[in-house]
């Protein structure tokens, strides 16, 4: 693989994002093609000033459907079975991921049950099991683009995996989709034209299927009627609309969406993706599916810079892994191309094997144009962009007439919460990215052009206080490299949600401050050291920050997190970071009522995970869950009972777990597998309630 693979997925990635949030507003029913061109006329910007671009299906299902692939040793291996997994361990039941419109009403839903009911693909997505009607509706294609970014100029290969993923959920003419999507994607690595990546990637559509005809009627009308995409609209509604085909969002109208916009768009991707989102229909699906092949076919450099501001290099998913629900896209680029080398078993180039532990923050802006992004609160004095500096890629600060009382904060956005949020749209949740304890480094470059020096203070915000938590201010050097470092101090109970440096000067206006900080490396690193103060937190997005839940019922009460389940088949709440291997949790619990309450470690989702604590009358047990495999590593008599609060302590450092109760050191096992890692969290198994107060981590 090389740079320009890399950049190519960066593009495309950036491409559907782009894609996705033009289309969002304007998906309701009620936003007809006569209605968005009365309204708006021209889709050439976002016209929705979010906070922050809340989750979307659209990017929930492409960041997460292959994650499973990530734990085999071969990921090139592959069955719909991962896929299936990813489904499992990722989706919270009822929040988020996808629409969850009903069993038989919405495709995924009804798939997501079936995975639950034990079926596995094809059969929990296929015609026979679901009916046609609902196996071919649009999220066959909507969800693949990564397997045609994995597989960039091989297009075969992209729709075989893509074909692969969509029958966990599909059949029929939407697998024909996925095939179409992928392989387009991938074509397009190979060719300068919109024309041949289409010729390639119909070679992998079954010419007898009805999908195959809606995209070769619509080319043949574009040869008679090149000039108006309206016409072709038109003629859509009337040959191939959504009243001629069943369920909420069939996939052979949105085809002929999609076949429309790549033609009328002639591998323009503002053009291309604005007939898309125009057209009504699935706004925001058509126009992230074609925005991803037109992000590949022109890369960087074709993509519009009022996008990519606006986008910041960073979008929002609602999975249950809280960290990681903070997307990087460089970041997200890295991992892609990584696991791309794996499945087509090549090596790793040399810019791709940095050195840094999974889960850190490290922000290199290696991509063209990268920003990772930073923002700054007083865009009037520094202006932020990526930038080209001596063959080398930096996020440039640019300083502008800054004078003595002048301040601007540059930060990353490292945990947010529903305030910071224009919208509910699938309920994302979160996991702070930045924690006490961890090390910040940045390395930083200050070319003056005019004024006195420029003092920076490294600094982090406390999410409830909003107090800003400052380091010593460090003096810039003119036009040499520095590093400036600072530790994430105590926050009592709270998180970071900022991580950045405060510009200061004392030039006068006489002779105001002109000139760039160029910052080339941010980390965060080591180990974190916190608590958590429920007194400090918020129900928000239907979880008790900062914890991502799955099933049952969760509150606040007078400082504690209660976790109820209704039934036998309990609930779950996770946190902590995703690639977390050692461990000492420490926390007041009290088992309100129920046999069987525990504490999970090393959660790889909500189906993979150890789970320790209270399994019956007068038992402490330890087992290993591998989704419908529990095995029982340890067991140790105890006497326990509900309506008590009891000081909880589990230290896990490699294959050894030590779990103590009150002080008591009930359960050591030796028998980890020290190269697994995960979030932490909470556990009813049927019945019951608990309370957590108080929780410390590594402390």
């Amino acid at each position: 693989m090389d740079h320009n693979q890399v950049e190519k997925i960066y593009a495309g990635f950036l491409g559907k994002c782009f894609g996705v949030r033009l289309g969002a507003p304007v998906e309701p029913a009620i936003w007809t093609y006569q209605k968005i061109r009365e309204v708006y006329g021209h889709l050439d910007h976002f016209t929705k000033d979010y906070k922050n671009f809340a989750a979307d299906d659209d990017t929930n299902g492409p960041t997460f459907f292959h994650r499973q692939l990530l734990q085999k040793t071969d990921p090139a291996e592959m069955s719909a079975n991962d896929v299936a997994k990813a489904w499992l361990n990722f989706g919270r039941e009822n929040i988020g991921m996808f629409w969850w419109g009903g069993d038989h009403v919405s495709t995924e839903h009804t798939a997501y049950l079936n995975l639950l009911r034990g079926m596995q693909p094809p059969a929990s997505g296929s015609i026979e099991t679901n009916g046609k009607e609902l196996a071919e509706q649009i999220g066959g294609q909507i969800f693949i683009d990564t397997w045609g970014l994995l597989f960039l100029g091989k297009p075969a290969e992209a729709a075989r995996h893509a074909r692969m993923a969509a029958t966990v959920s599909h059949d029929g003419d939407a697998l024909e989709g996925a095939n179409f999507i992928a392989a387009a994607i991938a074509a397009a690595y190979n060719h300068t034209e919109i024309q041949d990546v289409i010729f390639d990637a119909l070679q992998y559509v079954d010419q007898s299927s009805l999908y195959y005809q809606v995209l070769v009627a619509v080319q043949e009308f574009h040869q008679k009627h090149p000039e108006d995409w309206y016409d072709c609209i038109r003629y859509l509604h009337e040959e191939w609309g959504y009243d001629k085909y069943g369920g909420v969002v069939h996939v052979i109208p949105n085809a002929g969406v999609c076949m429309m916009a790549l033609l009328y768009g002639a591998g323009d991707y503002a053009k291309t993706i604005e007939i898309a989102a125009m057209a009504g229909w699935d706004t925001d699906c058509n126009a992230g599916n074609v925005g991803t092949i037109l992000g590949v076919l022109n890369g960087l450099d074709g993509l519009p810079a009022r996008f990519r501001r606006v986008t910041n290099d960073t979008y929002i998913t609602s999975s249950v892994a809280g960290q990681l629900n903070i997307v990087d896209i460089p970041t997200f680029v890295g991992e892609t191309a990584r696991l791309s080398c794996r499945m087509n078993h090549e090596p790793l180039p040399t810019f791709l094997s940095h050195d840094y532990r999974l889960g850190d923050i490290y922000y290199d802006f290696l991509l063209p144009g990268a920003t990772h992004g930073f923002r700054t609160d007083n865009a009037f004095k520094t202006e932020l962009s990526g930038i080209e500096i001596d063959n080398k890629n930096v996020l440039g600060v640019l300083i502008d007439r800054m004078v003595v009382g002048d301040i601007s904060h540059v930060y990353n956005k490292t945990y947010y919460r529903r305030a910071d949020f224009s919208d509910e749209r699938y309920k994302p949740t979160f996991a702070p990215q930045a924690y006490s304890g961890q090390q910040v480094d940045m390395k930083v470059f200050f070319e003056k052009w005019q004024g006195d020096d420029v003092l920076v203070r490294p600094y982090v915000r406390d999410d409830f206080s909003h107090r800003r938590y400052y380091a010593e201010s460090v003096t810039l050097k003119a036009d040499q490299w520095q590093t400036v470092t600072f530790v994430v101090p105590e926050l009592n109970g709270s998180f970071a949600d900022e991580v950045g440096f405060e510009i200061t000067t004392n030039s006068p206006l006489s002779n105001r401050l002109f000139g760039r900080i160029d910052l080339g490396l941010f980390t965060v690193s080591g180990t974190p050291r916190y608590s958590i103060d429920f007194a400090k937190q918020a129900y928000e997005f239907l979880n008790v920050t900062p914890f991502a839940h799955n099933r049952g019922e969760r509150s606040l009460d007078n400082g504690a997190m209660v976790l109820t389940s209704t039934d036998d088949q309990g609930c779950s709440a996770f946190s902590g970071s995703y690639y977390a291997s050692d461990l000492t949790l420490a926390c007041t619990f009290e088992p309100c009522y129920g046999n069987y309450q525990k504490l999970l470690f090393r959660a790889r989702g909500i189906r993979q995970y150890y789970e320790i604590g209270f399994d019956g009358n007068n038992q402490i047990t330890l087992s290993e869950v591998d989704f419908d495999h529990r095995k029982v590593l340890g067991q140790a008599q105890y006497s326990w009972q509900t309506g008590r609060r009891y000081q909880l302590q589990l230290i896990v450092a490699d294959s050894e777990c030590r779990f103590s109760v009150d002080g008591q050191e009930v359960l050591v096992v030796n028998n980890l597998d020290p190269h697994l890692a995960g979030m932490y969290g909470f556990k009813i198994n049927h019945e019951g309630q608990a309370k957590i107060r108080e929780i410390v981590i590594n402390k």
